[in-house]
């Protein structure tokens, strides 16, 4: 059994509205500013119409560059995954787990986010 101790860090996420659907562009990223516990951070977002996961919100920062331009990459599909490929390096991302498919070591950090509503709603 595993006993929690008053030591331990405690996250508290809550949902925050980021924008709403028709802030979005099909098939291509926004950047947004968010909140966490650990501080601001820029999160990017993708809306894919017609698909079975409809919106995915990713690190906007890219590990191998160190811009903020994912939102920027191109959203395609590799093996079945929807991903995005950095614009700078080309590395891509997929969009669920924010793994990186040219490099193992590498993953973007990733947020749950949906819509309610109109309102892009993200947890973090």
């Amino acid at each position: 059994m595993t006993i929690a101790t008053a030591e331990a860090p405690t996250m508290t996420q809550t949902w925050q509205p980021l924008c709403t659907k028709a802030d979005l562009v099909a098939f291509s990223g926004v950047a947004a500013w968010i909140e966490t516990p650990e501080g601001p951070a820029q999160v990017a977002l993708f809306y894919l119409p017609g698909h079975a996961t409809e919106l995915y919100a990713v690190d906007h920062h890219d590990p191998f560059s160190g811009a903020n331009v994912i939102a920027r990459g191109i959203v395609g599909d590799l093996s079945g995954a929807p991903v995005v490929a950095s614009p700078i390096y080309k590395q891509h991302f997929r969009l669920d787990d924010g793994q990186c498919l040219e490099d193992e070591a590498v993953r973007l950090r990733c947020w749950t986010v949906c819509f309610e509503d109109d309102r892009v709603m993200l947890r973090a």
